[in-house]
C-alpha cells in the first residue's frame, strides 16, 4: 500500500471513529434538553420531528456519511469486502433514515395525539425500511468481524457484541409494538453498544 493509501484510510477509519462517537453523544444531549421529549419511552428517530428536528436529521445524514467512509477505511484496512459491504449498508441506511423522517406519533412532538396512527405516510414506511437496514447491517458487520478476527479479545468482543445487538433488536421490536414505557430505552442501549463497537473497531485498524 503507498504512503498515499494508508493515509487516506487512516482518514477514513478516523471518520468512522468520529462519526460513531458523535452520533451518540448528539442524541444523548438532544433528547436530554428537547421540550416534550422523553428519551427513556421515545426512539431516536422522534428527535428528528418538531422545531429541532433538523439536528436528528443532520444527525443522521454527516454521521451516516462518516460512518460509510469509516466502511471503505475497513476495505482498504482489512481487504473483507462482505465486512466492508456490511458497514456500508449500515452507514447508508443511517443517511436514509435522516433523509425519510418518521411520522408524529406516540405523543411526540407535543400535542400529538397518544398511540400510534392507523395509516402511516410513505415516508414513514422508508423511514421503517431504513431502520431495518440500521439494525439489521449492523449485527451482520459485527458477526463477520468475529469470523475474521485473528485477536481471541477482538473476537470475544464482536462476539459478545452481536449476541446483545441481536437479543435488543428483537426486544426493541417487542417493545415498540406495544409501545412499552421503555421503548426508548432499550433502543439506546442497543445503539450505544453497536456504536461504540463500530468506534472501537474503526480505531483499532487505526493501530
Amino acid at each position: 500500500m503507498t504512503p498515499y493509501c494508508v493515509h487516506m484510510t487512516a482518514v477514513f477509519l478516523l471518520c468512522g471513529v468520529i462519526g460513531s462517537l458523535l452520533f451518540v453523544i448528539t442524541f444523548l444531549i438532544d433528547g436530554a434538553t428537547r421540550p416534550g421529549y422523553r428519551p427513556v419511552r421515545h426512539p431516536v428517530s422522534a428527535l428528528a420531528l418538531g422545531s429541532r428536528g433538523w439536528v436528528q436529521t443532520t444527525n443522521f445524514i454527516v454521521c451516516g456519511l462518516l460512518m460509510t467512509a469509516g466502511a471503505l477505511g475497513i476495505l482498504l484496512a482489512t481487504e473483507h469486502p462482505w465486512l466492508a459491504l456490511a458497514a456500508a449498508v449500515f452507514g447508508l441506511s443511517l443517511v436514509a433514515s435522516g433523509v425519510f423522517p418518521m411520522d408524529p406519533m406516540r405523543g411526540y412532538p407535543p400535542g400529538t395525539p397518544e398511540g400510534t396512527p392507523e395509516d402511516t405516510s410513505r415516508t414513514h414506511g422508508l423511514h421503517d425500511w431504513a431502520g431495518m437496514g440500521v439494525f439489521a447491517a449492523l449485527p451482520v458487520t459485527t458477526f463477520i468481524a468475529t469470523l475474521q478476527s485473528t485477536d481471541l479479545l477482538s473476537t470475544v468482543y464482536s462476539g459478545a457484541t452481536t449476541a446483545a445487538l441481536v437479543v435488543l433488536f428483537f426486544s426493541f421490536g417487542q417493545a415498540w409494538e406495544n409501545d412499552a414505557p421503555r421503548t426508548g430505552l432499550i433502543q439506546r442501549v442497543m445503539i450505544i453498544i453497536g456504536w461504540v463497537w463500530f468506534a472501537v473497531f474503526c480505531g483499532s485498524l487505526l493501530v
